[in-house]
């Protein structure tokens, strides 16, 4: 697995995957997003996967390295709903006449659907958890796994109050690790940090870390704490800021995960 101390700059990460990365650094973001650009080689249609936040120096970026060799963006792939995700979408569709596919936009997704452009075929996983919408891409020319924040390059995924699932998110993390188990994914690309080269042992950690955190809040609602701050500080300690959202929703979720009635 990829050391959570290496630098993620982005680049060509398989013969059709390259990442534009996004300069949208941050506590939720990490290096920033991940745009993914896809491509048979050789052809001249091209699938962007997240192009990412109102960014037009990123977005030009991005279409720079789609129109290498006179590609042309056939496609726009969304994996949930998130906007240092979907920001631009709308925009990204103005400048390329591209369709948008994800998040609410075109038709829903049907699981395990192939889609097919320019020679590249792309496998549509529903993985919900983080979000409701959550779906990962399956590159199985590359066995590349895109997996938007279901599951990151380094650290664990936040599953959000009201939007996040933790029992729908273990079993989408059980079903990833299913394709590399079978030898179907055999590299993450995940929607933020560097690519996982042994996506085995992070699905496996993430799932772990969950079943960790879940063991750590039900120890502290067993002393009788079930008002929210109360169960945060006792898992987090003082956290501030973003960290104290981030940490007050993830608690939450968890806690209606366990069946716990939260007291503010």
């Amino acid at each position: 697995m990829t050391s959570t101390t290496d630098v993620w700059t982005g680049g060509r990460v398989s013969p059709r995957a390259t990442c534009v990365l996004c300069p949208n650094t941050g506590m939720m973001t990490l290096d920033g997003t991940n745009t993914w650009v896809l491509r048979e080689p050789g052809a001249g249609e091209v699938v962007v996967v997240d192009p990412g936040p109102p960014d037009e120096s990123h977005l030009a970026e991005v279409l720079a390295t789609a129109g290498q060799d006179g590609g042309r963006v056939a496609l726009v792939l969304l994996t949930h709903h998130h906007a240092d995700h979907t920001g631009s979408a709308d925009r990204f569709a103005e400048l390329t006449g591209a369709p948008v596919r994800g998040a609410g936009r075109g038709a829903p997704w049907q699981d395990g659907e192939r889609l097919s452009v320019g020679g590249l075929d792309l496998d549509v996983l529903v993985t919900p958890g983080h979000t409701p919408d959550s779906v990962s891409f399956l590159l199985p020319a590359d066995r590349l796994l895109l997996t938007g924040d279901t599951l990151l390059g380094r650290g664990s995924t936040i599953i959000p109050w009201p939007d996040g699932d933790v029992g729908r998110y273990l079993e989408s993390l059980d079903r990833l690790a299913g394709l590399v188990r079978g030898g179907r994914a055999r590299q993450v690309a995940p929607g933020h940090g560097p690519v996982l080269a042994d996506p085995g042992a992070a699905l496996a950690e993430a799932h772990a870390h969950r079943l960790r955190r879940l063991e750590e809040i039900r120890a502290v609602v067993d002393t009788g704490t079930t008002r929210l701050d109360d169960v945060v500080a006792a898992v987090y300690g003082p956290v501030e800021g973003h960290r104290l959202w981030a940490s007050r929703s993830i608690v939450r979720s968890q806690l209606a995960y366990l069946g716990v009635d939260v007291g503010e």
